[in-house]
């Protein structure tokens, strides 16, 4: 019978099999949910917007591979090599380990999330995430390289300091892909059903409040795995004021498919336009500011 320290070698072995096989199934079974259960219907091409934005995913897959083969798991190896980091001067049983390495890496990335709002030249990188004009599935995965490289090099730095068991890290990844499809995904929910998850986790009907052309929605939510922080740090928002069938998806002013859908438009958004308006430290919150360059273009507002 094989031991748990024998489980944690061969998970740390077959990590990208593991976070691959993941993503395939979530993928898989969010997809036919939201054939099956679709919570809104969508405005655009599905077969376009999911052929750019899974090709997005593949550029950014290619790009990580290149730069940083091991990606968080070979930092984490690296840290334990090294004996850096909180939890490698102070080690816990494997279980606690895991569980302190989940919440504190999702806390890092409820920050890291906030700070793409506040920051005019992240928030620029952060905006092709909410410029889809819909929501689903696709849309958990939809980021713009810079953003991901940024992101890599953030959970880097959380890795040095808090000095994770791999295990824990290669869950936290598997856990974090898994829940932001989950919490993208175009799917009906029983309100009481739902009640309930998002005490535990954030579910699609929180998640899309964020997702709102609104600046005080988006500027809201910030959640991607676990809901607490949100609620703990004043930055809750329950429904969006329209509700989910009568709210507007996307940004203010990002409605050409050129722009919005096709793969030169994303990589290219963040070097076009200013970075006004849905930032929050220049918010202006019941005013809309346009920050595309066609101001003129505002076929998303209410």
């Amino acid at each position: 019978m094989a031991s748990t320290a024998d489980f944690v070698q061969w998970v740390n072995e077959h990590e990208w099999l593991i976070r691959g096989a993941a993503f395939v199934a979530v993928v898989a079974l969010m997809a036919l949910w939201e054939v099956r259960a679709p919570a809104r219907r969508l405005l655009l091409s599905k077969p376009r917007r999911w052929a750019n934005n899974l090709g997005l995913v593949a550029l950014n897959t290619a790009l990580l591979r290149l730069l940083f083969p091991a990606a968080a798991v070979g930092m984490a190896v690296f840290a334990a090599e090294q004996g850096w980091g909180i939890l490698n001067y102070y080690p816990l049983p494997l279980w606690l380990g895991i569980v302190v390495t989940v919440v504190a890496l999702d806390f890092v990335v409820w920050l890291q999330h906030v700070m793409l709002h506040a920051i005019p030249v992240l928030w620029r990188l952060h905006r092709v995430h909410h410029a889809d004009p819909d929501f689903d599935l696709t849309t958990g995965a939809r980021f713009h390289p810079l953003e991901i490289l940024l992101s890599m090099l953030i959970k880097f730095a959380a890795i040095i300091v808090l000095g994770p068991p791999v295990v824990a890290v290669i869950i936290f990844e598997v856990l974090l892909n898994a829940t932001s499809m989950f919490n993208h995904g175009n799917v009906r929910l029983p309100s009481r059903v739902d009640r309930i998850l998002r005490c535990f986790v954030v579910t699609p009907d929180m998640h899309r409040v964020h997702h709102s052309v609104e600046e005080d929605e988006t500027n809201s939510n910030f959640g991607f795995n676990l809901p607490w922080w949100d609620r703990l740090l004043g930055t809750y928002r329950a429904q969006p004021r329209a509700g989910h069938l009568g709210m507007t998806i996307g940004l203010h002013g990002y409605s050409q498919p050129r722009d919005v859908t096709w793969l030169s438009g994303l990589l290219a958004m963040p070097f076009r336009g200013s970075s006004s308006g849905y930032v929050i430290n220049r918010r202006q919150w019941g005013d809309p500011k346009d920050d595309h360059p066609d101001q003129k273009d505002r076929t998303l507002s209410h």
